[in-house]
């Protein structure tokens, strides 16, 4: 029994998320959701995790049983305490337990989410070589594109992140508590919506999907909304606002690449990014070719095949570059 989760069973949630629980269980969890907040955060953060573990499952050889002993323990399962949920003897647990041992390479998270509750400590998420979605525990989800690493830290007046690298926020609504980010020297301030905000060397780019956000910088603002960006500068004192069509920054999210009489050059720069390669382009007539393709799940030796193909351009493997003539 999870002592965070108020003493719902985690038996329970599992049975509920896969749709076998009895009725009288069924209403079991809509109460239990229903008296708290903080119960439908765990639930969510319980749901979304287990949700990538399925996806995974199939492929996993962990050893299932030690897998789900030690997911219990990482999200504060409590051994001792008598279970409250008898499991069917008709349902064969084995794909169930292979889905939970799953469950514990994706678990870091949620043992962290746990603790820092139970701690009230800042939370610390960083993604490695692996994209990462994860939600956070005002309920905001968040996915993390590589080498990315996000702060969250809670209080009564505000939520506030500290952000490195590149993610995208949909951030839960509550008017009472803005939702801060800070990244660099600039502040993104928001209540609730959509959003990608992305850091590297020098250069700091919000783009807005849904909602409004306001950009900060040296206590200069612009205001955001959808189909909207700024570009923040080391060199500048001021966030730039501009007008954004560009569908090409979620590619990590959704795995596909769109163009939309997007230059060259940015595309081989979003292709180095995704796919950590060094593609260079030789011709300096072909840097703003626009292109108009959409690449869904392609490997990156299939884009580049289209590309040449379509608009007339040789590809070619110097050691460990990729020339673009």
């Amino acid at each position: 029994m999870n002592k965070q989760s108020n003493h719902i069973n985690d038996d329970l949630l599992v049975k509920h998320l896969l749709g076998i629980d009895t009725p009288s269980e069924k209403a079991a969890v809509t109460t239990w959701l229903a008296e708290k907040e903080e119960h439908r955060r765990y639930f969510e953060h319980f749901r979304l995790i287990w949700e990538e573990s399925r996806k995974l499952a199939a492929v996993s050889t962990v050893n299932e049983n030690d897998a789900w002993s030690r997911f219990q323990q990482r999200v504060g399962t409590n051994e001792n305490t008598t279970r409250i949920v008898k499991l069917d003897t008709g349902i064969s647990w084995r794909p169930i337990l292979r889905i939970a041992a799953v469950l514990i390479i994706l678990a870091g998270a949620a043992g962290a989410w746990f603790i820092s509750q139970q701690r009230n400590q800042p939370l610390i998420l960083a993604s490695g070589e692996q994209i990462k979605q994860d939600v956070l525990p005002d309920g905001s989800q968040i996915t993390l594109n590589k080498q990315s690493r996000i702060t969250y830290a809670g209080n009564r007046k505000e939520r506030q992140v500290k952000l490195e690298g590149e993610a995208f926020f949909n951030v839960a609504q509550d008017p009472g508590k803005p939702f801060v980010i800070k990244v660099n020297e600039v502040t993104v301030t928001v209540l609730g919506t959509s959003f990608n905000v992305k850091s590297t060397a020098g250069k700091t780019e919000v783009i807005v999907e849904t909602g409004a956000v306001e950009v900060t910088k040296n206590n200069n603002s612009v205001q955001l909304k959808q189909h909207e960006k700024a570009i923040v500068t080391a060199t500048e004192k001021a966030p730039v606002k501009q007008s954004n069509t560009d569908e090409l920054y979620s590619y990590y999210r959704t795995q596909t690449f769109v163009c939309n009489d997007t230059p060259l050059w940015k595309l081989v720069e979003i292709l180095n990014e995704a796919y950590g390669v060094n593609i260079v382009i030789a011709n300096p007539e072909k840097r703003n070719l626009q292109i108009n393709s959409t690449f869904t799940n392609s490997s990156l030796d299939s884009t580049l095949q289209v590309i040449g193909l379509t608009y007339e351009i040789a590809v070619e493997k110097q050691g460990s570059q990729i020339i673009l003539k």
